[in-house]
């Protein structure tokens, strides 16, 4: 059995998040076959490090992240914060208030292991313990779309042909009651 720290990151993890991001995020371009995309692949990357930045300004108000490592390198994230644009515009404004779970990603050498369900059940204790009771999460990334619906279930919203004809963007609303918890690893 792995043993995986989770923790909250700090100032001293910057450097090592934003090596994270760049890797996965290329990884999972790649295996998308979206690998010539090197413009969306830097938004992604810049997106992701906005996100880490507001956490570390807000003292976690604002985003919210955790880390998990492995022999004291990260090999997984999670997030949660304000619903996207995109969450919000798709959905008529009706997830404007619903917190987005996001940046869910576990390191390629370190996927099907566990990781990204240990992750995702501190989530849920964590929006627990802040005393919310829902969530949305979205995926325009067909590999992750697969596990999302297997974890979720159907999407609640499709925004089809979103990304190029036959390339689907999915939204998810759960309330945390609903959603298994899941405390293999």
């Amino acid at each position: 059995m792995l043993q995986v720290e989770v923790r909250r990151p700090n100032r001293g993890d910057i450097k090592a998040m934003e090596h994270f991001f760049r890797f996965v995020i290329t990884d999972t371009f790649a295996k998308e076959g979206l690998a010539d995309l090197l413009e969306d692949i830097e938004q992604e990357i810049d997106s992701k490090n906005r996100y880490l930045n507001a956490d570390f300004e807000t003292n976690g108000e604002q985003r919210y992240f955790l880390i998990g490592l492995l022999d004291s390198s990260i090999v997984s994230c999670i997030e949660y914060g304000p619903s996207n644009a995109l969450i919000r515009e798709a959905t008529d404004g009706r997830l404007r208030d619903v917190v987005e779970i996001g940046t869910v990603f576990v390191h390629p050498d370190c996927q099907q292991q566990g990781i990204g369900n240990l992750m995702l059940n501190i989530m849920y204790l964590t929006l627990l313990n802040k005393g919310l009771t829902e969530f949305c999460l979205d995926s325009g990334y067909s590999r992750a779309q697969k596990i999302w619906k297997k974890k979720l279930g159907e999407p609640d919203y499709v925004l089809q042909d979103h990304w190029g004809s036959g390339v689907d963007h999915m939204i998810w609303k759960r309330r945390l009651a609903d959603v298994p918890v899941i405390f293999s690893l």
